[in-house]
Parts: structure tokens; sequence; C-alpha cells
């Protein structure tokens, strides 16, 4: 490998949200930074594409309510550096059953981390939002500022066209196949299938739904990433209605626990629709996909539109889909370590995302900067995001409440 290309400080596998918040960060460290991707740029063929994704604070799990909040702030720090906004504010509105353990969680969380939050009932959820959302006896609300929606194409862009103000090189149509320790100065060497190889001081592996096969190809590892196919669907609201579901007219960002859990956003990329997906979808490979949503997930849709917006929502069915990739975990938690083996601490891998990641984006860059740069992350708990937990136990780290994804039967962690 003596004969490889250019040198780098960092070089980034993949760069969806996550590969490209972590060039953005390495880059603006001065580390000379490559940003590799297999596809085109901003293609829609992964995770990190379409036009609007959730941010919100209200987590069952106290870890993650942490780094939504210091992604609040990231992201609003990267608008200041490009100059337009990829986040839009409003509140977010989590409903259920009023015995619902995952909603309870999440009001625990909010008091543990002073989240400023109000628990609401039916009666209350009424008059806060005129009857826009109705919801039965025996469900609450629960109300909080933090939220907001993001748009995923074009904060992608922002942190591509940051990193590469900050002198990082970008490449598409690049796809990596093989990762090579170098044994003679430390580093890696980074193959591609355009017969191209770069030397890296370190590497970030950020493939998203082909995390194991890269993996397992260079590793014999393999990784419990199960990539899903999802379908985001847009519901038209009815006429007259239109105004009443938009952040302007102070309509909120929305998840409602329970089977299904589904997830929603006020009305503004598409006038007059607004976006109601359910959270889980299909096993798939990546590279072979259906582009289509399963007819049970429309029908527990219909029905929670009919219950909880009435005759505001037409419940009919979508009139646009979208098809996008998920990569789950067993327990839903981020992968998030070094690769290990003969890599040590050469390569860190950062991975299932769990169709929640993306709001998270700007503090996963900071980390994954951390580690590379020091061997640690500042200010944040890594361990539940361990490789390890799979091995002590292959379901991952234990919860007390529900999962919101149901997956049965996913791979060992074993090579």
């Amino acid at each position: 490998m003596e004969n490889s290309g250019e040198q780098f400080d960092v070089i980034v596998i993949g760069a969806g949200i996550m590969g490209s918040s972590t060039a953005y960060q390495t880059s603006k460290r001065g580390h000379k930074t490559l940003l590799l991707e297999q596809f085109d740029f901003l293609h829609h063929r992964g995770s990190s594409h379409g036009e609007s994704r959730t941010l919100r604070a209200t987590y069952p799990e106290d870890y993650y309510s942490r780094l939504v909040i210091e992604s609040s702030h990231l992201w609003e720090e990267a608008e200041s550096e490009i100059g337009y906004k990829v986040y839009f504010k409003s509140p977010q509105f989590d409903m259920g059953l009023s015995d619902d353990k995952s909603l309870r969680a999440v009001i625990a969380s909010c008091r543990k981390n002073s989240i400023p939050h109000r628990v609401l009932d039916q009666r209350q959820v009424h008059e806060e939002f005129s009857g826009r959302i109705q919801l039965a006896e025996n469900w609450v609300g629960v109300l909080s500022d933090l939220g907001g929606v993001i748009k995923p194409t074009k904060a992608v862009s922002m942190f591509q066209t940051l990193a590469l103000k900050n002198g990082a090189v970008l490449r598409d149509n690049s796809e990596v196949f093989d990762i090579k320790k170098d044994d003679v100065r430390d580093g890696v060497f980074v193959c591609t299938r355009n017969g191209e190889s770069f030397w890296g001081r370190k590497c970030v592996v950020t493939v998203g739904a082909w995390m194991n096969k890269l993996v397992q190809s260079v590793t014999g590892l393999v990784l419990p990433i199960q990539p899903l196919e999802t379908c985001v669907c847009y519901w038209k609201i009815k006429q007259g209605h239109e105004e009443e579901f938009t952040i302007q007219g102070g309509f909120p960002t929305f998840a409602s626990y329970g089977e299904p859990y589904i997830y929603g956003t006020p009305s503004l990329e598409f006038p007059g629709l607004i976006k109601i997906p359910v959270h889980g979808g299909q096993r798939c490979e990546p590279d072979k996909r259906t582009w289509s949503p399963a007819p049970m997930i429309l029908d527990s849709l219909r029905q929670w539109i009919r219950e909880r917006f009435g005759d505001r929502v037409d419940s009919t069915g979508p009139v646009m889909t979208q098809s996008c990739l998920y990569s789950m975990t067993p327990d839903e938690d981020f992968v998030i370590d070094f690769l290990g083996g003969e890599f040590g601490k050469d390569v860190v891998v950062a991975g299932g995302f769990s169709g929640h990641g993306f709001k998270m984006a700007p503090v996963v860059g900071r980390v994954l900067a951390d580690l590379v740069d020091n061997g640690e992350a500042k200010g944040v708990e890594l361990k539940q995001f361990k490789l390890g937990r799979f091995e002590e136990k292959g379901t991952g780290n234990v919860k007390e409440f529900e999962d919101q994804v149901t997956l049965a039967d996913f791979p060992s962690l074993s090579d």
C-alpha cells in the first residue's frame, strides 16, 4: 500500500448527516479531513434526505435529553456560520395512555433534567390546542418548549459546505470496500472501488444502513444493526384548516406513545399537507427496497388520525409517501465506539441511530471529533453506546419501558 494517494488526519466514510457533521467538526479543529460518499452527495437512498425531522428533548432515557439540549445549541451555532436556517423551532407534544411506561419515563426524565414541561389531561389538551388535538379520557399529554423541525437535506448540505470552507476534501461516488491497518506508521489505508487508496491517521465510519456490510467485510464482525425500510406519509389537511397545523399557527411537533408509535411535524415543507408516519418499518437490504408503505401501517395511521384530528385531516390515505432507511439496534440505542481489534483506536464506528438520531447529529459529530482527537469524548458518557453491550447481553441495554419498535431475531455480535 506504499503507493497510496493523499494523506489525511481524518478520513470520514459516509456523507450522510453524521459523517458530514463529523467532517465539519474535524475540519473546524484544523485537521486535514477527507469525506467520502459511495453515492452522489445529497442522494435519497439512505437516512439523511427528505424535508423534515423532529427535534425533541422528551426521551424516556436521560442520556438522550442531555444530548438533544447540546445539539439544539450546536444547530444554531452552525446556522450562524452558514447564514441560513435549518432548524425551525416549535413546541413538542407527547401523548399516550396515562399509564404508558414510556410516557411516564419521559415525564420522569423531564423532571430529572429540568426540562420545562406541562402534563395535560384531556380537557386541558382540548383547550391548549383549541380542539385540534383530541385525546381519549384515559390519555395524557406532555407539552414542552424545546422542539422543532430540522430540514434534513439542507442540514447535510450545510455541514458539507462548512467542512469545505474549513479546508476539507469532499468526494462522492467513491464507495469504500476495504480498510487496512498500516503496520509501519499506524493509521489506516482506505480503499475505494474507483481504485483509489488514501492514508489516514484516524478513520470514522458513518455509513448508516451499510454499516454491517462494510464492517463485516473488513473485520468479519457482525454488528446487530438491522436496516429497515420505513415510509414517511403526508396527509391532506381539509380546506379551511390549513393554517391551524402550521408552526405559525402554534401547532407542535408530536409523538404518540403506544402500539404503534406515531410521530409527526407541523405543516411546513408542503403547504396543506401534514407529515404523520409510524416509527418502524420492514426489514430490508439497503440496496433492495419496495419503496412503498405496508398496508397494515396505513390502517393504523388512518384510525389514529381520525381519533386525534377528527374531521380536520383527511384520513382516507396519504397523498404522498417517501421511502427512508432506519439502522436499528435491538435496544434502539446508538453504536459509537472504537472498532478495536487490530485497528485499536484508529477506527471509530458510529451507526445504529435507529430512526431517532438525526436531531443529535451536531453533538454526535462533536463526540466523534473528540474520539479521534484524544480517545475520549468530553462531557458525554458513552457506555450505553459501546459495542461490548451486545457481547454481554445480545439485546443490549436493559430498559424498564416498552420498545418503540419491536424487532426479534437480530444477529448476535460475533466473529
